[in-house]
């Protein structure tokens, strides 16, 4: 299958693996990502764009139904030239998103907040699925980030590791968070950044919480990264500057941090957005 293949993945910054084994990471974003128009390729002819008008114009009936939950549109179907229309119309948003089970799938926010691509990789990195899907978050997220994660941390052990001294507390917290969470609930945050923690505390945390198979990338509030743990509705999330230094570590209960969800205000400027893009282009 031919078709574009979304660009959030790099070389992350953490150093080696003892085991040689290199991680991929998502790269942090640089700077804060503004609204811009799409720059389509002068060369594309207008007149060959009729599945494109169609595939937009189901697009802006989507928008318009919100919240009304709308079928994913496919793009799989589209000829090269019109998916070429839409890799460029569709472009890079605030936020990327990567689901590391079988198969792989990889989401990326399109120009158009509420606007999500989506695709399911194969593990020879050939293109399964791609497709359009708008919401507050892509329903993908919210059904598999927790699909097997364990339903409360493990507070059982006979004698802590050194330099543990904090986390216990922590970890009744979220337990106590964790059994009476429904997923419209506000999230609960615990600041790491406020409380004297080791960094055997850190370690703990993480071995206890596990790690789960969704990271996710926002550029909307500075860079920040947002990792789910193998534990019931539980992210780690934290916050980078432009020198890529940690300067705001939280863990939080909830379905998804907000920082990685449009809002319906953002689904309806895209509704605008769209209407402006289909008046220049088609």
């Amino acid at each position: 299958m031919t078709s574009h293949y979304l660009p959030i993945f790099g070389q992350g910054s953490q150093p080696a693996e003892e085991d040689g084994v290199e991680l991929e990471y998502l790269p942090m974003p640089e700077e804060m990502a503004i609204y811009r128009m799409p720059e389509i390729s002068s060369e594309l002819n207008v007149a060959a764009l009729t599945q494109a008008k169609v595939f937009l114009s189901q697009l802006q009936q989507a928008l318009a139904e919100f919240p009304k939950v709308s079928a994913p549109m496919d793009l799989v179907s589209l000829d090269s030239v019109n998916r070429q229309f839409m890799d460029e119309m569709l472009g890079e948003g605030e936020v990327s998103m990567i689901y590391s089970g079988q198969p792989v799938i990889r989401i990326q926010e399109s120009v158009l907040a509420g606007v999500w691509r989506q695709q399911s990789v194969s593990p020879d990195k050939q293109i399964i699925s791609d497709n359009l899907e708008v919401g507050i978050v892509p329903q993908t997220i919210t059904q598999l980030a927790f699909s097997d994660a364990a339903r409360c941390v493990d507070t059982q052990w006979d004698m802590l590791p050194s330099g543990v001294m904090n986390a216990p507390p922590l970890l009744a917290e979220l337990n106590a968070k964790i059994a009476s969470y429904q997923p419209d609930d506000e999230a609960h945050i615990i600041n790491l950044s406020l409380l004297p923690q080791t960094e055997e505390d850190l370690v703990f945390l993480e071995s206890r919480l596990g790690k789960g198979r969704v990271t996710i990338l926002s550029r909307g509030y500075g860079n920040c990264r947002i990792s789910s743990t193998n534990t019931q509705y539980v992210w780690w999330v934290q916050y980078f500057n432009s020198q890529d230094t940690l300067i705001l570590n939280t863990l939080e209960v909830s379905a998804v941090p907000n920082v990685a969800c449009a809002s319906p205000e953002d689904i309806a400027d895209s509704q605008q957005r769209l209407e402006e893009i289909m008046k220049v282009y088609l």
